[in-house]
C-alpha cells in the first residue's frame, strides 16, 4: 500500500466501530455496524458504497466517479493518485461512515421507543 493508502487506513480505523479486514477483489474493506464503508485496492483507489442518490451527486458536483465496473449502482469510485487525493477519499469514506453510524443510532432510538 502507498502512503496515501496507509494514511488513509490509519485515519479510518481511528473511527469508533470501525473494522478492517482483507476485501475479497484485493485490498482492505472498511466496515461500521456490519456494513461495509468502502475498500481500498492498494493505495491507488477507493470504491464506496452509497445510495444511488447521493452517487449521482457526488459523480455530478465531481467528488467522485462512477464505479470503474458498477457504473450504474450506488457504487462511486476515487482515484488515489498522490498524496493531495487523501483528503478527498477521506472526505467520502467520512460521508459514508457518517450516513452507517446514524443510521444505527437511528434503529436503536426506535428501539427504545418501541419499549415505552
Amino acid at each position: 500500500m502507498t502512503n496515501a493508502g496507509e494514511e488513509i487506513e490509519r485515519t479510518v480505523m481511528e473511527w469508533p466501530g470501525v473494522e478492517a479486514r482483507p476485501h475479497r477483489f484485493g485490498g482492505v474493506e472498511f466496515r461500521a455496524n456490519g456494513h461495509e464503508i468502502g475498500h481500498l485496492h492498494g493505495g491507488h483507489l477507493a470504491d464506496l458504497p452509497f445510495p444511488v442518490k447521493t452517487r449521482k451527486e457526488l459523480v455530478e458536483t465531481g467528488k467522485a466517479r462512477l464505479h470503474h465496473v458498477l457504473p450504474k449502482t450506488g457504487w462511486v469510485s476515487y482515484p488515489i493518485r498522490d498524496e493531495e487525493d487523501v483528503e478527498g477519499a477521506l472526505d467520502l469514506f467520512r460521508l459514508n461512515y457518517e450516513r452507517l453510524t446514524a443510521k444505527k443510532k437511528e434503529e436503536g432510538i426506535k428501539e427504545t421507543s418501541k419499549g415505552r
